[in-house]
């Protein structure tokens, strides 16, 4: 079985963080057992050979569900399903993506907007435009 992208991900960490705080790494451990992944695959590292593809995709998963209202980080490297999480759970959805939370949650919606946006800048023009936030914190 290949390695699921982040949004097929974004279900059973929803589900691991609705039955109590968990840690980042224990959420991505247990899904993978979930998942039936092999621990071969489990170790498979990105292209750079710096990270495991499962955790680099736990981490944008986790990272959606939190723009989406759906989890919060009550204290640093743990999160937890909030209020608006455990009421989507309670619909028993077969899966979450990106496409509902967009259409449900005008902020993700606006922030996926902007992101790519900022990404595609080069790298110069990043630059100045950060340069008068550093000076005005100094």
């Amino acid at each position: 079985m290949a390695i699921p992208d982040y949004q097929a991900l974004m279900l059973p960490l929803l589900k691991l963080a609705a039955s109590g705080q968990i840690r980042v790494l224990e959420a991505e451990k247990k899904a993978g057992e979930e998942l039936g992944l092999t621990p071969e695959e489990r170790a498979q590292l990105l292209p750079s050979g710096k990270q495991r593809v499962l955790h680099n995709r736990a981490h944008w998963a986790k990272f959606y569900l939190m723009k989406a209202g759906l989890v919060s980080f009550p204290s640093r490297g743990t999160f937890v399903a909030t209020d608006a999480g455990r009421a989507l759970l309670a619909t028993n959805p077969p899966k979450i993506d990106l496409d509902p939370i967009r259409k449900n949650t005008p902020r993700l919606s606006n922030s996926m907007r902007v992101v790519p946006a900022i990404i595609r800048l080069p790298h110069r023009v990043r630059h100045r435009a950060c340069q008068p936030q550093l000076q005005k914190s100094r």
